[in-house]
Order: C-alpha cells, then sequence, then structure tokens
C-alpha cells in the first residue's frame, strides 16, 4: 500500500508536467484533483487512489497511439 509521502510525489509530478491542473491534500486524508482549471473538482480518497490515478494517466500517456492518416 502506498505512502502519503509516495502520493504526494505523484500528485507533484503530475501537477508539474501539467497532466493535472491542482492536487491538495486535505486533513482527513483526502485528495482534491482538478484535471483542468475549468474542470470540477474531483475527491480521492487515499494515497492508493492518488496512485491509481497516476497509474491510470501514465498508461494513457503511454500508451501507442494509432497513427492513420
Amino acid at each position: 500500500m502506498p505512502t502519503s509521502a509516495e502520493a504526494a510525489a505523484c500528485a507533484e509530478v503530475l501537477v508539474r508536467h501539467q497532466h493535472l491542473h491542482a492536487t491538495v491534500l486535505t486533513p482527513s486524508g483526502q485528495w482534491r484533483v482538478q484535471h483542468r482549471a475549468d474542470s470540477p473538482v474531483q475527491l480521492l480518497y487515499g494515497p492508493t487512489a492518488m496512485v491509481n490515478l497516476a497509474a491510470q494517466i501514465q498508461h494513457r500517456i503511454r500508451a501507442p497511439r494509432n497513427h492513420t492518416r
């Protein structure tokens, strides 16, 4: 199970590389995540959810794309 520090590192990298607009860890351990400046805030519950989101984004950006012309 990921730690809060690992989740925070994932969140920081996702924001720095502009894969997410913002992330905030609340005192209750929830993550508030905003994908774009104009998108609604998503709540994630705990470090595992943040790490899972990072994995989903990584999979999406690394997936081969179909280049048709």
